[in-house]
């Protein structure tokens, strides 16, 4: 059975803002906030990981980037075998959007618990029965800062900060998992606790001198197992190379021919002090990694324009020669960075 939503779900939503609520299967009871009599070990999403995710920003009423939500909702219903229905939950979630003004909904897909032993499902049906969870949070998300993409969509700047590459690796997975949003997030999971030890470590270093070194850590890029640098920790990575490192590429002759171009001023907000313009490169996520809203986002702006973004591994060889650095998910827009800290020490500024 497809999950459905209506307006009983909504009014249990405004009601309980910043509590995590069941908008499928529905509670009779007027209080439908988690409680330990709902959610248990049996759950498959806590057991397995079975199950998927999305994030969704919320300003002045509206969801931010709803049609890439909603193809998210849609593809990862379809490749985990779920049965959500897309449209329904989406209508809920606009009603719960205009009742929140500005913050964030987080939503939880899970297949419900399977009459089968272990981590199969009921196999003579089309998509599993799942379980839908969702929790608003009022937030102030900062909008003061943007800029203009191609296509004249404006999108959120960040303040500038600088990364540092991670040790930590996320797993390769197969072609029907890469790039989903799930909620097998442990190598994820390891490599955010690794940066929040390196930002710990800065702090600490500073009070014990007893100034600010102004090494403000935002991000931290991350590998994979095959040994290419694939995301961010919390967000897809883009990147610019030097004129030298594409000539020595003689496959890329060709295709970077354009890569010095640039846009004119009029396609940058003149408040906005950070420029997307010229030849941006981005990893291939078909093994590893999360394909962001943001990310396709910008992908989809650039892509009838002189300089469409380009699919291209990012490998230690690279990092030496790289002219430009930004971070991106959908509720932050773009994260400049000014400076990347290499595994060596060594530190490159943008």
């Amino acid at each position: 059975m497809t999950a459905d939503f209506n307006s009983s779900n909504s009014s249990q939503f405004n009601s309980n803002v910043s509590k995590w609520q069941c908008l499928h299967p529905q509670s009779d009871a007027l209080d439908a906030t988690i409680d330990s009599t709902m959610l248990t070990p049996d759950n498959r999403g806590l057991a397995y990981g079975d199950g998927f995710f999305t994030t969704i920003g919320v300003i002045d009423g509206l969801i931010l980037w709803q049609d890439y939500h909603y193809q998210r909702l849609v593809s990862h219903a379809h490749a985990l075998q779920l049965a959500v229905d897309s449209d329904s939950l989406l209508a809920t979630l606009q009603a719960n959007a205009q009742q929140l003004q500005q913050g964030v909904i987080k939503v939880i897909v899970t297949r419900t618990v399977q009459a089968v032993r272990g981590y199969g499902f009921v196999a003579n049906v089309a998509a599993s029965p799942c379980e839908v969870w969702c929790k608003a949070t009022a937030m102030i998300i900062n909008t003061a800062q943007h800029t203009y993409l191609p296509d004249g969509r404006s999108i959120l700047i960040q303040p500038p900060t600088s990364a540092v590459c991670l040790t930590a690796q996320l797993a390769c997975l197969p072609p029907s998992l890469a790039g989903l949003k799930s909620l097998n997030r442990l190598d994820s999971v390891l490599a955010s606790g690794e940066l929040q030890l390196i930002k710990a470590t800065l702090l600490e270093s500073e009070a014990e001198l007893g100034f600010d070194k102004g090494l403000d850590v935002g991000e931290g890029l991350v590998r994979d197992m095959s040994g290419s640098w694939v995301e961010g920790t919390m967000s897809n990575v883009f990147y610019q190379l030097s004129a030298s490192q594409l000539a020595n590429n003689a496959q890329s002759l060709e295709n970077f021919a354009t890569s010095e171009n640039s846009y004119s001023n009029n396609d940058v907000n003149n408040d906005a002090s950070y420029s997307l313009a010229g030849q941006w490169f981005t990893p291939p996520l078909n093994q590893s990694g999360v394909v962001g809203v943001m990310r396709q986002v910008i992908i989809d702006a650039f892509a009838k324009t002189e300089t469409p973004v380009i699919m291209r591994a990012l490998n230690d060889d690279d990092l030496p020669n790289l002219r430009g650095l930004f971070f991106c998910n959908a509720l932050r827009g773009v994260m400049p960075v000014t400076s990347l800290t290499l595994l060596s020490g060594e530190v490159l500024s943008f």
